[in-house]
């Protein structure tokens, strides 16, 4: 996208975006009509809810708590399964004209491999694989943080679909390089950069966790700072497109991330903060930064926080 001289697109494992902003994954529902309202808010591309073999209810009020520097949220990754969501999908299809990134999770090499031949030959443009959600047991952080899992789950998805394939990763492990590298190794096209992260919150008065789980992920202005870190390390370490995300609120986050190693950034608590105007905000911000500082492409941000 070229707008008032500067060029907003990039390209992450084939994938063409009109603007490097991409809607997160677990933000909002999973229905067409949603997905459409963020590509007209301005989204270069879109991320379903996290989908799974089997429809999950997820976890009993209270599953959100809103802090000062952020939310906590344990959802339990509701969604109505994936044979459900094939139909709600033909319509997203229809509907969207940019990118759209399916989420999937499993517990098993085998049962990620077979959510992602399905969602494949459904049409989606990449599958995104969530090997660092904080609060479900045998899914998640559990499997994304042991390298051989992760090698093993992304060369089996790799073998069962032609679409690209994207590991999201979590800040929770010893080193989210090696895990990087392993997902790479594994024949992963890009990498996600960070999930939320486990943390909670005590009711006082109560003296008992507020979240029905205990435990939930930390999302926001808190744990920006690390997610940065965290891409600007795989940007030292592998040769695939990173997407950023953790904690972006407007242009001079995004261009943070950028400037870290980012290809494109996904914005997710924003919206609940400020709505889907979000785009818009970031988006102009990039254009009256870029018109400023000289640079005619976005592409030529990307990773030069390096440059000694």
């Amino acid at each position: 996208m070229v707008d008032q001289g500067v060029d907003l697109s990039v390209e992450v494992a084939g994938m063409k975006l009109r603007n490097p902003l991409i809607l997160a994954s677990g933000i909002l529902g999973i229905t067409p009509g949603t997905l459409k309202r963020v590509e007209r808010a301005g989204a270069g591309a879109v991320t379903t809810k996290t989908i799974t073999k089997e429809k999950k209810s997820g976890y009993g009020n209270p599953v959100i708590v809103e802090l000062e520097y952020g939310l906590l949220n344990a959802m339990g990754l509701p969604n109505p399964g994936v044979k459900y969501f094939l139909e709600e999908m033909k319509e997203m299809k229809k509907m969207l004209e940019i990118p759209l990134i399916v989420s999937i999770a499993g517990s098993t090499p085998d049962e990620y491999a077979y959510l992602a031949k399905i969602i494949s030959h459904a049409g989606a443009d990449a599958i995104e694989l969530n090997l660092s959600c904080p609060h479900v047991e045998k899914t998640g952080v559990e499997v994304g943080s042991d390298p051989d899992m992760v090698y093993d789950i992304v060369k089996n998805v790799k073998i069962a679909s032609n679409k690209p394939i994207l590991v999201k990763l979590s800040a929770m492990t010893p080193s989210i390089v090696e895990i990087g590298k392993a997902a790479v190794d594994g024949g992963a096209d890009g990498i996600v950069a960070i999930n939320t992260i486990r943390a909670m919150a005590i009711d006082i008065y109560a003296r008992r966790p507020i979240l029905s789980n205990k435990f939930g992920g930390l999302s926001g202005p808190a744990i920006k700072p690390i997610a940065v870190r965290c891409v600007y390390e795989l940007y030292e370490a592998v040769r695939v497109p990173i997407i950023g995300v953790g904690g972006i609120l407007n242009w001079q986050d995004a261009v943070e991330f950028i400037l870290a190693g980012a290809t494109a950034v996904e914005v997710g608590t924003a919206i609940a903060i400020r709505d889907l105007n979000i785009f818009r905000e970031i988006k102009e911000g990039l254009i009256r930064y870029m018109i400023e500082e000289g640079f005619n492409s976005i592409k030529e941000l990307i990773g030069i926080a390096h440059v000694n």
